[in-house]
């Protein structure tokens, strides 16, 4: 996070103010302070409540190692049939061979 220096929270409180007016600031202020200390007190109240935090001892689970076969291919690939060229069956049928 970059160094903010006194310049810069000037800057960033004087938009503040000019953004949100200064009437409404100490209002804002305070609803945010309450809102926090109401975050800050559900979150312990989860943490002290939370029984299921405790720690547990788990065995390890031990399954058996099923052997499988090794693969073999299921079909052998086939060569693609080529027919014949053009020209040769156009001669073939003209000489009657």
């Amino acid at each position: 996070m970059p160094n903010l220096g006194p310049t810069e929270l000037i800057i960033i409180a004087v938009v503040i103010i000019l953004l949100f007016g200064a009437k409404k600031l100490p209002d804002m202020a305070r609803s945010l302070g309450k809102s926090a200390k109401i975050f800050k007190a559900e979150t312990k109240g989860l943490r002290d409540s939370d029984p299921d935090d405790a720690p547990v001892q788990q065995q390890p689970v031990q399954q058996p190692v099923q052997q499988l076969p090794p693969a073999q291919p299921q079909a052998q690939p086939q060569q693609p049939q080529v027919a014949p060229p053009i020209e040769q069956t156009t001669q073939n049928k003209a000489t009657g061979n």
